[in-house]
């Protein structure tokens, strides 16, 4: 059995992580923590997510716990690169879902890959959006550049980034595949804008409701469009994915992965 510590354990995906853990026939929960000032410290972990109590305490301190795991899994919005620090130097995998890391937050990671590190980053740990990631990236290969391209994202109205890091991801999939760069998207629009740009990739981010995530790509032409869409119905689709990156991790040497690799993809 791999032990796991979840990070943020008393937030939206933290509660997820830890109720598809407790019905894991190859994983188990040895810890959880959340921010110092959080007021679920002390709680266990177990009935904050709903599921029956586990005896796992949650703590604000990854250091007094690191020692009893073998990974953590973090969709936190804390101190992610720190908590990968600790769990690289205490032997530990790593799977991250925080998706505002941006550039020089992978580029921390990818030091700490270079130093032993066995870990996964991905902008969406969903099976069904890694696969459309894969499959927007065919299409763009495929359709070339007289199809215009619109990535159309929407998410609850606690999101607190835009765009989301998945629609992020989407566009610069189409990007690589048309020689172009993310520099080229546009976020939105608004007055007289003029014509559009052969080279634009469009960005638009939608916010309301409780909706957990929504993203799609549109291919139009003149005389047709072609449109890849995901709908996430529950926060147990990135659940999933994460605890298929631990399984994944085991077998591998240190590294800098991500969900395509995972669901082997490339």
């Amino acid at each position: 059995m791999q032990k796991i510590i979840v990070i943020g354990a008393a937030g939206r995906m933290g509660k997820r992580l830890v109720s598809n853990i407790s019905e894991s026939e190859h994983l188990t929960l040895v810890g959880a923590t959340e921010y110092d000032a959080s007021p679920c410290i002390g709680q266990d972990a177990g009935i904050l997510a709903g599921v029956a109590e586990n005896g796992v305490k949650i703590v604000s301190d990854l250091k007094s716990i690191i020692s009893q795991a073998d990974a953590i899994i973090d969709f936190s919005t804390g101190d992610v690169l720190k908590n990968a620090q600790i769990a690289v130097d205490n032997d530990c995998s790593v799977v991250i879902g925080t998706t505002a890391l941006g550039d020089a937050g992978r580029n921390e990671l990818q030091k700490l890959a270079s130093q032993g590190g066995r870990i996964v980053f991905a902008s969406n740990m969903s099976v069904g959006v890694n696969l459309l990631f894969h499959t927007v990236s065919q299409v763009a290969k495929t359709l070339g550049k007289e199809y215009n391209v619109e990535i159309l994202e929407m998410h609850h109205n606690l999101k607190k980034d835009a765009p989301s890091g998945t629609a992020v991801t989407l566009a610069e999939n189409v990007a690589e595949a048309r020689g172009l760069s993310y520099d080229d998207c546009v976020h939105g629009r608004e007055g007289i804008v003029g014509e559009r740009g052969e080279n634009e990739i469009g960005m638009h981010a939608i916010r309301g409701g409780d909706v957990v995530g929504d993203h799609t790509v549109i291919f139009a032409t003149n005389g047709e469009r072609f449109e890849l869409t995901h709908k996430a119905s529950s926060r147990d689709a990135f659940a999933k994915g994460a605890l298929k990156a631990v399984l994944f991790l085991e077998n591998q040497c240190n590294g800098l992965y991500d969900m395509q690799d995972v669901l082997k993809l490339k």
